[in-house]
């Protein structure tokens, strides 16, 4: 039997969008191709650069789409991806919002445009992924038809990244697994351990990503004198990554706004206690003094705190990770997940060919 075909719409390197097309693959069985645009958005000319490449993308995938007739086009975001996938040529668009809107910054310059295409796109896509339920408040409010959206996070290789180490660790091993761009609030994690610096705590703190705000993350190591505990790896392969966070107690994420992170996931099976911003997206995971803690939006004295507190409680962390490894087994299992979507995806394909 001839395998189904895919075209995925998104950037091609993230973690995320390796875990959506592996999971088809594999579980689906579905032939996939990708295209993605090539303009980074890590500057303000960049994100000029990036429009401008917008406006040719349509020829450009309607092209692909001739050429290797799909039978369904996915799309990461509600917005540019999204939106290109469901004005195309293609038979069916999926659609998937990555944050809790997916129009974000509120305050850029392109906000008002990023609304109308994620009109557009929810109104004209067969399917739309939410991969969480704190995803639907914004989805009501922009009141799509809920009949098409499917709340089930993509989940994540849990055999891969499950730890069942019980090493007790001699000082606070902390791990960084967010791109390093300004909206990750990078800043708050180093300033809370120059802090634990000054107050003669050990320490070692990993970053494992690349972005545009690299060199100011070293800069403020070195304004801090902690440059010396901190690393920067740059951009892992994906399959380095549970060795890596294995090697860490402590996960930590402090961005102001948040969807469902598959980085969380990925720690909470690893073994490593999250500590994480007070935002709905990880509220929806992490139940302070069960299995984890959140600290307010940039208040690295009271993430400073908690990496003293909870550090010192062993038993607490013991338990937390317990609790975590069960969760990200029961919800966050992407061969389960990854199962389900793929057979949605047939069906919708199944009852097209038929009409």
């Amino acid at each position: 039997m001839k395998k189904r075909k895919i075209l995925f719409l998104g950037e091609t390197y993230r973690a995320d969008a390796i875990t959506w097309r592996k999971g088809l693959e594999e579980f689906g069985d579905f032939e996939l191709m990708t295209w993605e645009l090539k303009t980074p958005s890590n500057s303000f000319f960049n994100r000029i650069a990036r429009l401008l490449e917008f406006t040719t993308a349509l020829y450009r995938v309607n092209k692909i789409i001739r050429k290797e007739k799909p039978d369904l086009v996915i799309a990461e975001r509600t917005t540019s991806y999204g939106f290109l996938a469901t004005v195309s040529q293609a038979p069916m668009a999926v659609i998937a919002q990555q944050g809790i809107t997916d129009l974000w910054p509120i305050h850029s310059f392109t906000y008002p445009l990023k609304k109308v295409l994620q009109q557009y796109a929810f109104k004209n896509a067969v399917l739309i992924h939410a991969w969480g339920s704190v995803m639907l408040p914004a989805m009501i409010t922009a009141k799509v038809d809920l009949s098409k959206v499917m709340v089930l996070p993509k989940g994540i290789d849990v055999a891969a990244f499950y730890s069942k180490s019980t090493v007790s660790f001699s000082k606070i091993k902390a791990i960084v697994t967010r791109s390093l761009t300004n909206e990750y609030r990078h800043e708050t994690i180093i300033k809370a351990f120059g802090l634990l610096h000054d107050q003669g705590h050990d320490f070692e703190l990993t970053f494992v990503g690349d972005g545009y705000a690299l060199e100011d993350l070293k800069q403020l190591t070195i304004d801090l004198k902690i440059d010396q505990k901190v690393r920067f790896l740059g951009r892992m392969p994906y399959n380095a990554l549970p060795a890596l966070l294995q090697q860490a107690n402590f996960y930590l994420s402090m961005p102001n706004t948040e969807g469902v992170s598959a980085s969380l996931f990925e720690a909470m099976a690893s073994g490593c206690y999250p500590i994480v911003s007070d935002i709905e997206g990880n509220r929806e995971w992490i139940s302070p003094q069960i299995n984890g803690a959140l600290v307010p939006v940039d208040d690295y004295q009271a993430l400073a705190n908690t990496l003293i507190t909870t550090y010192n409680d062993h038993l607490h962390r013991i338990n937390a990770i317990a609790i975590n490894q069960q969760k990200v087994k029961a919800v966050g299992n992407y061969a389960t997940n990854m199962t389900l979507i793929a057979q949605k995806y047939h069906e919708l394909i199944d009852k097209a060919q038929k009409l």
